[in-house]
């Protein structure tokens, strides 16, 4: 099993853009294009509200908000939007708190609810980060969606782990190569923040720049 150093880390978030777009995750991660949209702006005002928001406890429940997180195995940090640390029977030991508990992590996401894999994987790997920092390991974890109000609980198997060790290698993979993917327009581009900037439509896998050379040498021949 291999381990990366600290200064080997990558952003944890950009595994749900590498999962939702490779080519997304590269402008990203290594061109540094970022655009807002009305969709970003909402995630980040959303992700921006729970992080200013403070710790809270109550009963058989402790809340903790913006908690920095890592893994040496993943290869990976970020930010937990929250985690909530469960009292039971199993778990680890809190400072000042009596008992056992049970970290469960909860990552915020705009819209109404969706079975959505980025996100899945991204919460997993924040698991799996949590596992690494507190020697436990977590079963579950859930995604609340800011429109519907509601959460969507999802259960780390061991199907959603290799993805999430999956798509961490890939991700370094991709800023070892320094390799930004090529465009390939799908219907999901529409909604991207990077849409004007990427040109799926216009530098798409299906065209071919030899083509285009040709047609404009044809018509100025003309």
């Amino acid at each position: 099993m291999s381990y990366y150093y600290e200064n080997d880390f990558l952003p944890l978030s950009k595994l749900a853009d590498l999962i939702f777009c490779p080519r997304r995750a590269a402008l990203h991660l290594l061109e540094n294009i970022w655009q807002e949209n009305v969709f970003t702006a909402e995630g980040q005002n959303l992700h921006q509200k729970t992080h200013a928001e403070q710790t809270e406890n109550r009963p058989g429940v402790r809340i903790v908000r913006g908690l920095r997180i890592h893994s040496f195995r993943l290869g990976l940090a970020g930010q937990a939007d929250v985690v909530e640390f469960r009292q039971g029977d199993s778990g680890i030991e809190l400072p000042g708190a009596d008992g056992l508990w049970r970290p469960f992590p909860v990552e915020y996401k705009r819209g109404v609810t969706k079975n959505k894999l980025e996100y899945k994987v991204q919460l997993c790997a924040q698991a799996m980060c949590l596992e690494e920092m507190t020697r436990s390991q977590i079963t579950e974890g859930a995604l609340f969606y800011g429109k519907s109000k509601r959460r969507y609980e999802v259960v780390f198997d061991d199907k959603l782990r290799r993805k999430t060790e999956d798509a961490a290698h890939e991700l370094h993979e991709m800023f070892d190569t320094r390799m930004t993917p090529r465009a390939r327009y799908e219907k999901k581009c529409e909604k991207c923040s990077l849409f004007e900037i990427c040109l799926p439509k216009t530098t798409g896998v299906d065209k071919r720049v030899n083509e285009y050379i040709k047609k404009h040498r044809l018509i100025s021949d003309l």
